[in-house]
């Protein structure tokens, strides 16, 4: 009813408007009306403004929200009034004899039209956004500070103003660009930069302050954070560009500071075409479908239309809650499995009842630690799972398999990255002979996934701390989920068989670094409200990840965020051995085992001593290597693994600067 209301008295209000345009260009035009003229006009009236009204109707001027008016309502206010004037024209030569008014009065009653139309809906908006009188803030009202003058800086400023009006105040802006010191944005001053906010702040009592700089690195958002919170005020910020859509900005928009802001990376840009040739139409397989890879996976794929999309995840609530969710988004039909990878015929069963096109394999034991305790594990789940599904795609003719592998599979240290890493060299095998397209795509840590330092950090924080990291000197490269995905999606576009994929992880961030700041965000002070405890590196870590083995050279591909290797040197013999091994049931079992069967594959695989009392500084160093210190144990013999502290630190200062 009362968008009704508000369309009655819109074409209500035209219509006097248009009668009114007429009627001024004739005095404008002839001083005085001839009573001819105006008879005729009034015999006709409702005819013209019948017209005229119905043509504002098709061009869409009654179902706009003026009070958002901007350029583009403008223009079609003009294509409305001007054909509308055409049509009088037309009627009045055709009609009556082109005599009916003086040419004059037709270029003035459409300049007056565009006046009036367009007039209304402006001072509408004039009056939504307060322009019209000067506002009248409230004692208690909220003074702001934005941070960022530009285009995003303004949409902010226009959202706070539309959804709380009164209730807040916007002191002003804060911005780096030299030409804009001293100008006004919306009305308000331009105060300052970055460097001036903590006395702006005491100033003029700023209570909250909006970081609008969407398209900045994570690098200069951690340095306004640090300023802004020296200042006491609340601080928050407008997401990254990768999350907003065609520029619009909501007040639900503006949130919190996350780590994820402060880690900002240039947002991703995908080939959408190539991606959807594809995966549209195409029956998809995604394992691990209820993990946080896998599930994301899945929910940027139905954008693509697939004819079908299989879940499958050994862990039934994992698979119900992502059916669940994709159910809500998507027509598209989903297969829920239940089914592991390690079951071969299972997996097979799958294969030749629905006949998947393209395989995403995300299904994998990843916790580092975990994997150390339970070694066997990581090469029934991560290798031989790999293999089954992978041969599976070969024997029912698939076009692509992607493997989703990790950085921790380049010169492993640790058996989770030791068995992905088999896994590569398996898929890279089976490509040779396949007619199945096979890659795999490498990144690094991912924030937010089930084992992240994130969730964990956030836990430790909410208890009241202490924060533990396992280094101060351990490195680590990040990625959101959503873009780790995407590029996933893109590097199976790209593939023509036995790549390996490499994502760029953007800079480098040191979890010291990250643990500081995460308190900072939480509202306390590092080191004196939640400290942060060094507990020594975990079995199987690094200080740091690599990307490529010494044997891989990486060439750029048509994506700039996306590089690719092709190793050679493939024990093919070895590989063929261990995929019978994998098809008679023949695993390692227990450490010693799959240690061995691991350095099968990577000689230079550090494994610990077994005598769990052996202190560590009886073992020998005996060379250096990679920056790893490598030697024998006294009780067992067998290599140690590294890393040796001083060794890789010497390392570090040499390669990245630390």
């Amino acid at each position: 009813m009362e968008i009704l209301g508000r369309k009655s008295i819109l074409i209500i209000l035209d219509a006097i408007l248009v009668n009114l345009a007429i009627i001024a260009a004739l005095f404008i035009r002839l001083d005085t009306i001839p009573g001819n003229l105006l008879t005729n006009y009034l015999n006709y009236a409702l005819f013209f403004t019948a017209i005229r009204l119905g043509i504002f109707y098709q061009f869409g001027l009654y179902n706009r929200v003026w009070q958002y008016a901007s350029i583009g309502e403008l223009v079609s206010i003009i294509k409305a009034v001007s054909l509308g004037t055409l049509a009088h024209v037309f009627l009045v030569y055709a009609f009556f004899s082109g005599d009916f008014f003086p040419r004059g009065v037709v270029a003035l009653e459409w300049m007056l039209n565009i006046i009036l139309i367009g007039g209304s809906r402006l001072l509408w908006r004039m009056m939504r956004d307060g322009y019209s009188k000067r506002r009248k803030y409230s004692m208690d009202s909220k003074p702001i500070l934005i941070v960022g003058a530009g285009d995003a800086g303004v949409l902010v400023a226009k959202e706070l103003r539309n959804h709380y009006n009164g209730e807040i105040t916007i002191v002003g802006f804060v911005d780096d660009d030299p030409a804009k010191q001293t100008l006004k944005v919306l009305g308000c001053d331009i105060l300052g930069r970055r460097e001036d906010i903590p006395s702006l702040v005491r100033q003029y009592f700023i209570e909250e302050i909006v970081i609008a700089m969407p398209s900045v690195s994570g690098k200069i958002v951690r340095e306004i954070v640090d300023i802004c919170q020296e200042t006491g005020a609340k601080v928050k910020i407008l997401p990254g560009v990768f999350d907003l859509i065609e520029g619009n900005v909501t007040v639900n928009q503006i949130r919190e500071v996350e780590v994820e802001d402060l880690l900002g990376r240039e947002p991703v840009k995908v080939d959408l075409q190539s991606m959807s040739d594809y995966v549209f139409d195409q029956v998809i397989l995604v394992t691990g479908a209820g993990g946080s890879i896998g599930s994301e996976l899945c929910r940027q794929i139905v954008a693509f239309y697939p004819k079908a999309l299989l879940l499958l995840d050994i862990c039934e609530n994992n698979v119900y809650e992502i059916e669940m969710e994709l159910k809500e988004q998507t027509s598209i039909p989903l297969v829920p499995l239940v089914k592991d990878v390690r079951d071969k015929e299972a997996v097979n069963q799958v294969f030749k009842e629905y006949k998947p096109r393209v395989i995403f394999h995300a299904a994998a034991h990843k916790h580092v630690p975990l994997m150390e305790e339970n070694p066997e594990e990581a090469i029934k789940n991560n290798s031989l799972g790999t293999y089954f599904v992978a041969q599976a795609a070969n024997l029912h003719g698939a076009d692509r398999f992607v493997l989703v592998s990790t950085d921790k599979a380049v010169n492993p240290t640790s058996v989770m990255g030791a068995s992905k890493r088999i896994a590569e060299m398996i898929i890279q095998h089976l490509d040779r002979s396949s007619k199945t397209n096979y890659a795999a795509v490498r990144f690094g840590n991912v924030l937010g996934s089930r084992g992240s330092v994130v969730p964990l950090f956030k836990k430790q924080i909410a208890r009241g701390g202490p924060v533990t990291i396992t280094d101060e000197n351990m490195i680590r490269y990040f990625m959101t989920i959503p873009e780790a995905v995407q590029l996933i999606i893109q590097a199976g576009a790209l593939a023509k068989g036995g790549e390996i994929f490499v994502l760029d992880m953007g800079e480098p961030v040191k979890i010291m670094d990250l643990a500081r700041s995460l308190i900072k965000l939480s509202g306390f002070e590092p080191g004196e409200e939640i400290e942060i405890i060094v507990t020594g590196m975990r079995p199987g870590e690094k200080l740091y990840e690599e990307i490529l083995t010494s044997e891989e050279n990486v060439n750029v591909t048509t994506h700039k965020r996306i590089y690719v290797a092709k190793p050679n040197n493939l024990n093919t013999s070895l590989i063929e051995e261990t995929m019978a091994n994998f098809l008679q049931g023949k695993l390692p079992y227990g450490q010693i085992e799959t240690e061995r069967f691991l350095q099968s594959f990577l000689p230079k695989f550090k494994i610990v001593c077994h005598d769990k009392r052996q202190p560590r500084d009886t073992m020998k160093i005996i060379g250096l290597g990679g920056g790893q210190g490598e030697g024998g144990c006294g009780v067992c013999g067998v290599w140690t693994k590294g890393p040796v502290p001083l060794s890789i630190e010497k390392y570090l200062d040499k390669k990245i600067g630390l």
